[in-house]
């Protein structure tokens, strides 16, 4: 099934841990991130443990071999008829949204004795209020991404030349299937503008019904262009009308919405430190890939620092924390990543050799009180360094070795 395909293995294990407990799995992420090669991958896992075929039903809702099972009752009547009360059975539904009843058809399976439920989709509106009010408490999410730094490099067979590889992963994509297509940078950029238009064009403006395709590329543009500056939908709409495309804040916040629910863009709200307190204004976006960053603006938007910290802020999303943007007094700290455990506070910078860049990216750590680790993540290739307690790491070092900071 899945043979020749990077083995994801952290989501994979999530799925092995929760394997026959009784709850749904659910594994959210942006087309083409791995979603249903994951799934293949847990099917293979499945049969190796000596699971039968019979005992595995796969459904994927995008194939046209299975387009009318789009309607809930025929979805429903197709997986009850090949379930086995004696042995339990294994349900696999694929982009599970294009079913349009499909969480009263998962709750009505779920209650069934002997099933093992796992259903994949592309957009945030999967867990909306209707399915967590049905299914609530009984549902797990696992946010998926496409490929980290680490497993981008894993894929080449060797940790040589961290640097050039780096620039193959923000150039050539984090995408999966960019791998197969072998660095031609026209193929990739066709396979990935495909893609952009599958999400944005597609997915975001039918599903919304937006009547102004152009104006919603258009704020697409912008976020991919702002990726780590400070930024308001008034900015946005601002922006807008200053261009002649006038647009107001509510139409905006729609549009924004809709690209964070599409996984393709990702939001870090502000986080006041010395407060403890969740801030309403200014907050952060990040995008999925940068690959599909730069098809969409070519190679002049080349921000070495922004685009690394974009790279370490779904890096620490994969890693389980919740990322936000710090501030502290008239200062700013790049990221506050918090788990159940603990909290870590990064600065990001191409480079800190310069000693007044150095003394800019301590200040704001300096000014922290607390003793959770305090760390600095640059492109240099120097040796560590430790700060009074602040660390200096290399960032390229800490994406593939997965070490905690």
């Amino acid at each position: 099934m899945a043979e020749n395909r990077i083995e994801r293995k952290e989501y994979l294990d999530k799925l092995i841990a929760f394997r026959d407990k009784n709850i749904i799995k659910v594994i959210t992420g942006v087309r083409r991130c791995g979603k249903s090669v994951l799934l293949e991958l847990f099917q293979d896992f499945l049969l190796k443990q000596g699971v039968s075929e019979e005992q595995i039903i796969a459904i994927n809702l995008e194939d046209y071999d299975f387009y009318e099972l789009r309607e809930p009752t025929k979805l429903h009547s197709y997986i009850k008829e090949r379930l086995n009360e004696t042995q339990m059975t294994y349900i696999f539904i694929d982009e599970v949204q294009h079913c349009e009843d499909f969480p009263r058809v998962v709750d009505s399976l779920y209650l069934k004795k002997n099933v093992d439920i796992y259903l994949t989709g592309s957009n945030a509106n999967l867990l909306s209020s209707e399915i967590a009010t049905l299914l609530s408490g009984r549902y797990v999410e696992i946010s998926m991404l496409p490929l980290s730094f680490g497993e981008y490099v894993a894929s080449t067979g060797s940790t040589n030349e961290l640097s050039r590889k780096y620039l193959e992963y923000i150039e050539y994509s984090s995408f999966p299937y960019t791998l197969e297509l072998k660095k031609q940078p026209k193929e990739i950029a066709m396979y990935l503008e495909g893609l952009y238009n599958t999400i944005v064009v597609k997915d975001i403006s039918q599903r919304h019904k937006f009547p102004d395709t152009m104006m919603l590329e258009s704020i697409t543009r912008f976020v991919f262009d702002n990726i780590g500056n400070p930024m308001s939908t008034k900015k946005i709409a601002d922006t807008m009308t200053s261009f002649g495309r006038k647009i107001d804040v509510k139409t905006v916040e729609k549009y924004v919405r809709a690209l964070m629910e599409s996984f393709i863009v990702y939001q870090a709200k502000r986080y006041n430190i010395k407060g403890k307190q969740y801030l309403k204004t200014l907050d952060k976006y990040y995008v999925v890939d940068i690959g599909l960053r730069y098809m969409l603006l070519g190679s002049r938007s080349t921000d070495v620092g922004h685009i690394l910290e974009n790279v370490i802020y779904l890096e620490l999303l994969r890693r389980g924390f919740s990322v936000y943007v710090g501030k502290i007094d008239d200062l700013e700290v790049d990221f506050v990543a918090q788990n159940q455990k603990r909290t870590i506070y990064c600065q990001v910078a191409a480079t800190a050799r310069d000693e007044n860049t150095l003394l800019r990216e301590l200040k704001p750590l300096q000014k922290i009180n607390d003793n959770y680790p305090k760390v600095i993540l640059t492109l240099d290739d120097d040796p560590e360094a430790d700060y009074n307690g602040i660390r200096r790491i290399n960032a390229l070092d800490w994406l593939i070795r997965n070490t905690e900071l």
